[in-house]
């Protein structure tokens, strides 16, 4: 496991703010010879602790600019009726997150849809056929003042 020092930290904010960074400006902000600021980028990456880098992309600009968080219960506490769930939405290309989660639901879900009518397409034609689930809760969202997910 690679050690979370402060330079590694530093690495990983500015790398979480551009993964496209070169090594040499990297080595810059943070204070390393380029060497050794792409060994530590090489541990992280080694270590699990850097999962990848991706395109962030701007789905109003593809046309999908539709975002709704679902709060999703299931109806059977079970191995089987989980998995079976979790299939299903992995799936779906509207769900963008899945998360299981505590509390009075068991899945909270990031859909994105080109508008509402697509939105209710997938709600009724998708989980609404469901046989898992229980009750379903929808969040649309009308803005994002802060995003940080990559």
């Amino acid at each position: 496991m690679a050690k979370l020092d402060q330079i590694n930290d530093h690495i990983l904010r500015e790398l979480s703010r551009d993964g496209r960074i070169s090594n040499l400006e990297l080595a810059d902000r943070v204070g390393l010879s380029p060497s050794a600021c792409l060994r530590r980028v090489q541990d992280l990456e080694r270590a699990g602790v850097i999962k990848g880098y991706r395109a962030v992309l701007d789905r109003s600009a593809m046309g999908g600019g539709f975002t709704a968080y679902i709060g999703v219960g299931i109806g059977v506490h079970n191995k089987a009726a989980q998995e079976a769930f979790e299939k299903a939405v992995a799936h779906a290309p509207e769900v963008r997150e899945c998360h299981n989660i505590t509390g009075t639901i068991e899945y909270l879900l990031r859909v994105e849809c080109a508008d509402l009518p697509s939105y209710k397409r997938f709600h009724t034609d998708v989980l609404g056929t469901l046989p898992q689930v229980r009750s379903l809760t929808s969040y649309v969202v009308m803005g994002s003042p802060k995003d940080e997910r990559a």
